[in-house]
C-alpha cells in the first residue's frame, strides 16, 4: 500500500495516505526516522470498519523537508499543529489518534492543544524522551555525559553528515531494526526501503541533527495530567529503547484507561506483529464514542 495523496499545509506539501470511507476517523501517526508507510498492515485492516489516514510529520517520509527554523522547527508544537490542521482541513472531523513512539507524544500534544479535535488517543511504545534536559538530570553522568558531547558534536553540519551518511545505509538500517524488532522475520526489504528511501532526500539530514539536538519540549510526564482524553498505552514488552518498566509508570495518570503489554514484541508492535495488533486495536476502537468522531467540526 503506497497510494500518497498530497496536502498544502504552511506552503509545504504534506503526504498521507487514506483508506476506509466509514466508521468513525483514525489517524495513524510514525515514529522519528518513520513514516506513514510503517501502518501499512494495519490500514488495510482497520480501514474495514473505519476511515483510516497516515501522515507523514513534516519533515519524514514523502513530507517535505524544510531547513529547520525556515519557517518551521521541527518541535512537537509544530507537529500537533500539522496534525490538528489536517484534521479540520482534511478529515473534518473530530479523531481518534494512534501514534508509534514519538508520534504518541505527537498525539499527547495534538490533544493537549486542539482538545475539540481529539476524543481518544492509543500510544504504542511511547517515546519516553529519555535525552529530553530534564530527564538527563536523572541519568548517571557518564551516561548524560556521553549523550550532551553527542549532541554538541552533531551540531557540527559536516560532521553530522558524515555521521548521516554512515548509519543512512540499508544494512545499518536492517542491524538497527534487529535491535528494535525482536521478531526479525518482520524486517523484510520492503521495511527497509520505507525507511531508506526517504532518507536520501534532500533536507532529511537537516531534519535529523535537529531532531537529535532537540532536548527541551514536553516529555509524557508533562502532558498526561493535562490530556483532556483518555489514552491507552500497548507496549511491546522486549522494547530495548522504551523500557516497559519506566512505561509502567505513565499508566498512574487518570486519563490512562489500560495499559497492555505485548509479550515478546519489540518497539513497533504495530509492524512487527499486525495478526496480534490489529485485533486489539479493533476491540479498542469499538470502545471509542462513533457519536463523538462522526460529527463535523464546526468552523
Amino acid at each position: 500500500m503506497n497510494n500518497y495523496q498530497q496536502w498544502q499545509w504552511q506552503g509545504f506539501n504534506i503526504a498521507y495516505q487514506q483508506c476506509g470511507e466509514k466508521g468513525a476517523s483514525v489517524v495513524f501517526i510514525h515514529g522519528f526516522g518513520a513514516n506513514s508507510g510503517h501502518w501499512r498492515h494495519n490500514l488495510k485492516v482497520i480501514g474495514e470498519n473505519y476511515c483510516c489516514y497516515a501522515i507523514d510529520l513534516l519533515g519524514f517520509g514523502a513530507s517535505d523537508k524544510p531547513l529547520p527554523n525556515q519557517p518551521l522547527s521541527y518541535t512537537f508544537e509544530t507537529w500537533a499543529k500539522q496534525v490538528g490542521d489536517f484534521c479540520r482541513e482534511v478529515v473534518k472531523t473530530p479523531v481518534i489518534l494512534v501514534g508509534n513512539s514519538i508520534g504518541c507524544v505527537v498525539t499527547m500534544q495534538t490533544a493537549v492543544d486542539y482538545p475539540d479535535l481529539v476524543t481518544k488517543i492509543a500510544a504504542f511504545n511511547c517515546s519516553l524522551r529519555l535525552l529530553n534536559e530534564r530527564k538527563r538530570l536523572t541519568l548517571p553522568w557518564y551516561r548524560n555525559l556521553g549523550a550532551t558531547v553527542m549532541q554538541k558534536v552533531l551540531t557540527n553540519r559536516a560532521i553530522a553528515s558524515y555521521f548521516y551518511n554512515q548509519i543512512a545505509k540499508p544494512q545499518v538500517i536492517r542491524k538497527i531494526l534487529t535491535q528494535a524488532y525482536k521478531k526479525q522475520e518482520a524486517i523484510t526489504d520492503e521495511l527497509i526501503e520505507i525507511i531508506y528511501k526517504p532518507s536520501q532526500d534532500k533536507g532529511a539530514v537537516d531534519v535529523f541533527v535537529a531532531f537529535t539536538g532537540y532536548s527541551s519540549g514536553p516529555i509524557p510526564e508533562d502532558l498526561l495530567p493535562i490530556l483532556p482524553c483518555p489514552i491507552t498505552f500497548f507496549w511491546g514488552a522486549e522494547d530495548p529503547w522504551e523500557s516497559i518498566e519506566l512505561g509502567r509508570e505513565l499508566a498512574n495518570y487518570p486519563c490512562v484507561e489500560d495499559f497492555i503489554e505485548l509479550e515478546g514484541l519489540g518497539h513497533c508492535p504495530q509492524d512487527e506483529a499486525p495478526e496480534i495488533v490489529n485485533p486489539l486495536l479493533l476491540n479498542w476502537l469499538e470502545t471509542s464514542s462513533p457519536k463523538l468522531n462522526e460529527k463535523s467540526i464546526e468552523k
